[in-house]
């Protein structure tokens, strides 16, 4: 199936559908980056429809209320907390000749609240930054912000991330994965599978859920006795987990965006170590600070290879629109690709944004480039 961009009615601005919250354990970092944006996007340019997606899966209407959307006394903010109704929901129409959007409530006409010409789909996690959001809008004909179907599943799968980066040659760290059955149906011997993957590679190991971000459910295991607890962490969030081994050195970040002519790569950005923190967990992004540094203090010559290797990232998974690229810069000198995130955060300390920002594309610019983007692209196969 493919449809062309619809043209909006002569004298009526592109309308502009921001979908944020959503089922997964990133369900706040979401509302969070939907404020931000919704802040940033110029409103003389475009109509703008907040539209959220509830923990348990129900499309709301919601406040257009950004300062009720950060974090705030270390409180995460909520769909549920902004939507209009309890019981309201908003259906987006599939079939691609029409983009409508309706809003149902019990006992009440279904009220049509116009078409949509694109969605700038915030969400972050399973259930919406994984394909399955990018299929719908798909099938419904309707442009939307950022990767598409299979971008979108392989930059949320760190271990088919990973085999597609082999594949292109891009260079990827140890790991290992431990699937469902695997676990369910043998978990000594997936335990002893990773005890010899430590062995080779050494401890300490990290345990991942295979599909999640923001660094939940992730947990640093520095010897045998603690793995049970950290699969059983990551499968808290994800039946797949994946474990990789140390890697020494500094973590660098690179964004990458598309223009016109096609993507570019922004300043890189040096992540340090955040107080007390281990590694760059939860809390470290967004609760205690982000102390990231751009441009990231790295020679010209390593400016210039992290920036080509997170543009062949973002050409080798398909993606469009944007990119996050994470990553090490080992002590012996050379990069490793630690993972790519097709939606990263738009929080107010979010690296993405700053890198661009210290690169000459200011905030409102960044959301302007993705939306103008978007409409240029048409759904279907391309």
């Amino acid at each position: 199936m493919s449809s062309e961009n619809l043209p909006t009615s002569p004298g009526r601005k592109p309308r502009v559908a921001v979908v944020f919250g959503g089922r997964s354990s990133e369900h706040a970092i979401s509302v969070v980056t939907a404020g931000a944006v919704l802040r940033a996007i110029d409103r003389t340019k475009y109509d703008v429809l907040p539209i959220g997606i509830t923990t348990d899966g129900r499309w709301a209407l919601t406040a257009d209320a950004p300062e009720r959307m950060a974090i705030a006394d270390r409180a995460l903010p909520s769909v549920d907390d902004l939507a209009e109704s309890t019981e309201g929901s908003v259906v987006l129409s599939a079939d691609p000749t029409s983009r409508e959007i309706v809003y149902t409530e019990p006992s009440s006409v279904p009220k049509a609240l116009g078409e949509v010409d694109v969605v700038f789909p915030v969400l972050h996690g399973p259930y919406g930054e994984d394909g399955t959001l990018q299929g719908l809008l798909e099938l419904a004909g309707v442009p939307y912000v950022g990767a598409g179907v299979l971008a979108s599943a392989v930059g949320q799968d760190k271990e088919y991330m990973k085999r597609v980066f082999t594949s292109f040659g891009l260079p990827v760290g140890p790991y290992t994965v431990v699937r469902p059955r695997e676990w369910e149906n043998d978990p000594a011997g997936a335990r002893r599978r990773i005890v010899d993957f430590a062995a080779e590679h050494g401890w300490p190991l990290f345990v991942k859920p295979a599909r999640a971000g923001s660094s939940i459910g992730i947990t640093k295991v520095v010897d045998e006795s603690g793995l049970d607890a950290a699969v059983a962490e990551a499968r808290r969030h994800d039946p797949k987990v994946v474990v990789e081994s140390l890697l020494t050195g500094r973590e660098i970040e690179c964004g990458v965006l598309e223009f016109e002519d096609g993507p570019r790569a922004s300043a890189p950005a040096w992540i340090p170590p955040v107080g007390d923190h281990d590694f760059y967990d939860f809390d470290a992004k967004y609760i205690d600070s982000a102390s990231g540094v751009v441009p990231a203090p790295i020679t010209a010559e390593q400016t210039a290879e992290v920036q080509r290797l997170a543009v062949a990232a973002f050409e080798a998974a398909s993606c469009e629109g944007l990119v996050r690229a994470d990553f090490f810069l080992t002590d012996g000198g050379e990069f490793v690709i630690n993972e790519i995130n097709t939606m990263p955060g738009f929080t107010p300390i979010s690296m993405y944004p700053r890198m661009w920002e210290a690169s000459g594309v200011d905030y409102p610019e960044l959301v302007d480039r993705l939306v103008q983007a978007a409409l240029r692209r048409p759904t279907g196969l391309r």
